[in-house]
């Protein structure tokens, strides 16, 4: 679950998802609260919570509510220190487990905000989309965990209160790598449940935008009510570091960002190069969190 402590002033419990109430919760379709609620999750290397928040903000500016510690927001028993963070490029859900995280927690990359989880792990079935986890309730709201054909799981969740997120500078985008033998069932699953559209169909993209110079490959960007999604289709052959991004944040300044986030702790696993209208690097955050950074070049 996307766990979220009070910021401004104490709380007695922790809220999570922080979300708008839905004015009708019984609609039909599972419908997003916008880009900003579509929260990154990261999982940390154990007492490096600190560090990873003092170079992303860094970095990218934005802040961090209240370190909450002993949270259990799995349906089975666990405990972790936690933290949301609010930046112009995304939002993050920080988690650093003092317990084994239970199975398939950790495997997920973003928590979707949904007007219903039950409506909405249905509505994923329906598309071709599989129930990893069935809804549970957590102290302050409900969760599931899906996964679309590919591979690619994500949390959905209904938080019961309703704090507003500020809006984004930049929408961060899933960067999703598939063979193209999974491409057409992913998409039609994908699409029917986002309600998304392929904005941009490239079938003979440059590769070296994943490390892969002088090659071309099938590159689709989609684009939903829960963000930005870039699809890689690729033989699944991937160099370091490729592969182990999840998220691509959009800069204004590609290199002034790169020098905030090694000056706080952070390497550059893939130097900054330009293709497909973007020059883009990979930077492995304190605490182990790896995330593409772009700035878009005409």
């Amino acid at each position: 679950m996307t766990l979220l402590a009070g910021a401004a002033a104490p709380a007695p419990a922790p809220v999570a998802h922080p979300v708008h109430k839905p004015a009708d919760a019984s609609q039909a379709q599972p419908v997003s609260y916008g880009p900003q609620y579509a929260a990154a999750h990261v999982y940390l290397e154990p007492g490096t919570m600190p560090a990873f928040v003092r170079s992303w903000e860094a970095t990218f500016g934005g802040s961090h509510y209240d370190f909450v510690d002993d949270v259990n927001v799995t349906p089975t028993p666990s405990k972790a220190l936690s933290t949301f963070i609010t930046s112009p490029v995304g939002h993050l859900s920080v988690f650093d487990y003092h317990t084994p995280k239970p199975h398939p927690f950790g495997e997920e990359r973003t928590g979707w905000g949904v007007t219903d989880v039950d409506k909405a792990v249905k509505a994923a079935q329906r598309s071709g989309a599989y129930e990893l986890v069935a809804p549970f309730d957590d102290p302050v709201g409900r969760d599931a965990v899906i996964q679309f054909p590919g591979g690619l799981n994500t949390q959905l969740w209904l938080n019961f209160t309703s704090p507003t997120l500020p809006e984004l500078t930049t929408t961060p985008e899933n960067r999703v790598y598939i063979t193209a033998g999974t491409l057409r069932p992913f998409l039609s699953s994908y699409l029917q449940f986002t309600h998304g559209r392929i904005v941009k169909d490239e079938k003979r993209a440059d590769a070296a935008e994943v490390g892969e110079p002088n090659q071309v490959m099938h590159r689709i960007s989609i684009t939903s009510q829960f963000g930005k999604t870039v699809v890689f289709v690729t033989d699944g052959h991937l160099p370091h570091p490729y592969g182990e991004e999840s998220i691509g944040y959009e800069v204004a300044d590609l290199d002034n960002a790169i020098a905030k986030a090694k000056a706080t702790g952070a390497d550059v696993l893939a130097k900054p190069h330009t293709a497909n209208g973007r020059t883009s690097a990979v930077v492995r955050f304190p605490g182990g969190y790896v995330a593409e950074v772009h700035q878009n070049v005409s």
